[in-house]
């Protein structure tokens, strides 16, 4: 079984979350349990130190953030996170600093190999029709056993869906951390922030030390009541009893990270919570793992997408025009980046300074069927010529009742519909001045359609 051969059977057996949707979505620990007693891996004492990963929107930059600044640290670092963008391989990856001759160094990050997945998919798949695991399930086990092979310092997971029934779930972590509470997949995991503030706090474990990045009035008696179950209530950071941090709250750590850690390679300005997080998460970290310097934090987060190969976070894919994309998929997550294209589409250039902010943007979009895509379409700015599009998944909501549904609420409004990623980018392309901007967006595999697009 090769490469290609092992994915195709995967998708047969198991098919992905990314394809069919809450169908894929298999809640319950019991099947993960003995996938894991098969591969010989201890619970109680997991094989290896885990930074514990969940929330609505952040936790993939997050989790980033994080290994990067383990690596710029010394550490062989881990990294599980889902879903990928262009290929499987991007869900796994160790990062560590690596020798490049002449007595040079480097850090990078490593993908998992495409002959381990292929000899792990084969080797196993008589276990796989037996127990019938999904296909995320699947590709937790495969993580679990690479990253173990590879002998990591530690690793940072991040949460597949929700947290309390996640496949993932099955570790004894040093640290978990939740970036923030908003309304997705409600379907699954409650209609209300706090029912989900719930499942998302099931991944906090007693005596196990945790970072919530933002709370509200309505989440925040929820971590409280779960930190006080697990016996992590503290008193501060100066402190060494286990505790429970509200990264928002943290005005001295806020004003020490602004201080030693300004930079950071992910440019869309919702990266500063992501970034407050991350710090938070890695002063709580260093009694556990061993400490973590400022100069490591810097260092990480400066350079995260070059360690760590993270894309799609405002991520400038082409100039002139600008090309920007970006993962957000869901009304919490566009919210934190449609004020930032106002502003950058506000400021007319030299040789445009007499137009309209409205012929500076065009967007490129599309959504899955099972988003709150009304709720999304108000968000976004009116004054912005639209290229509606799908990608090619099962869940895709059509083009034309995407643009219906812009229509219904902009009527007047310059929007098409095209079939493709490829013939919208390629419009908004034809449309679009050298100083104008075009921003990509509104699913994961819309922007993973666009990289591939500009990659190639």
């Amino acid at each position: 079984m090769n490469y290609q051969e092992a994915l195709t059977y995967l998708y047969q057996i198991a098919p992905p979350f990314h394809e069919v949707g809450a169908k894929a979505y298999k809640p319950g620990l019991e099947t993960m349990r003995k996938l894991m007693q098969a591969f010989n891996f201890r619970l109680s004492t997991f094989d290896f130190p885990v930074i514990h990963v969940a929330g609505t929107n952040g936790k993939g930059s997050t989790s980033h953030l994080i290994a990067a600044a383990l690596a710029a640290a010394g550490k062989r670092v881990g990294l599980y996170t889902s879903p990928h963008l262009v290929s499987f391989c991007e869900r796994v990856r160790v990062i560590e600093r690596e020798e490049t001759g002449n007595g040079q160094s480097a850090i990078r990050p490593r993908l998992i190999p495409e002959e381990y997945v292929a000899e792990f998919v084969g080797s196993n798949a008589s276990l796989f029709e037996q127990l019938q695991p999904s296909f995320f399930e699947i590709t937790t086990a495969m993580a679990y056993c690479w990253l173990r092979e590879q002998k990591v310092d530690v690793a940072v997971i991040e949460v597949g869906l929700g947290g309390l029934l996640d496949a993932t779930n099955i570790v004894e972590p040093c640290l978990t951390v939740i970036t923030n509470i908003g309304y997705d997949h409600t379907d699954l995991l409650g209609h209300t922030l706090a029912e989900i503030a719930v499942q998302k706090a099931g991944i906090m474990k007693r005596g196990v030390p945790c970072v919530i990045g933002e709370s509200n009035s309505e989440t925040k008696p929820v971590f409280l009541s779960k930190a006080e179950e697990c016996g992590i209530l503290g008193e501060g950071l100066e402190t060494t009893d286990c505790k429970i941090w509200f990264a928002d709250e943290c005005e001295f750590l806020r004003r020490q990270r602004l201080r030693v850690a300004p930079e950071c390679e992910l440019k869309g300005d919702y990266q500063q919570k992501n970034m407050q997080t991350a710090y938070v998460a890695l002063k709580a970290i260093s009694g556990q793992v061993s400490a973590i310097s400022n100069q490591a934090i810097a260092e990480g987060f400066a350079h995260v997408v070059r360690y760590t190969g993270l894309r799609g976070r405002w991520e400038v894919l082409s100039l002139a025009p600008k090309v920007i994309c970006d993962t957000g998929h869901n009304s919490h997550g566009i919210a934190t980046y449609v004020e930032q294209l106002r502003q950058l589409t506000a400021q007319p250039s030299a040789k445009r300074s007499s137009l309209t902010a409205n012929r500076y943007l065009h967007i490129v979009f599309g959504m899955v069927a099972d988003k709150d895509v009304d709720a999304v379409l108000r968000l976004l700015p009116e004054e912005a010529t639209y290229y509606f599009t799908q990608p090619n998944s099962h869940r895709a909501l059509a083009a034309e009742e995407l643009l219906g549904k812009w229509k219904a609420i902009h009527p007047d409004s310059k929007a098409k519909a095209y079939k493709t990623v490829s013939e919208a980018i390629t419009s908004a392309t034809a449309a679009a001045k050298q100083e104008d901007v075009i921003f990509i967006g509104g699913s994961n595999y819309v922007v993973g359609e666009a990289m591939k697009y500009y990659d190639n």
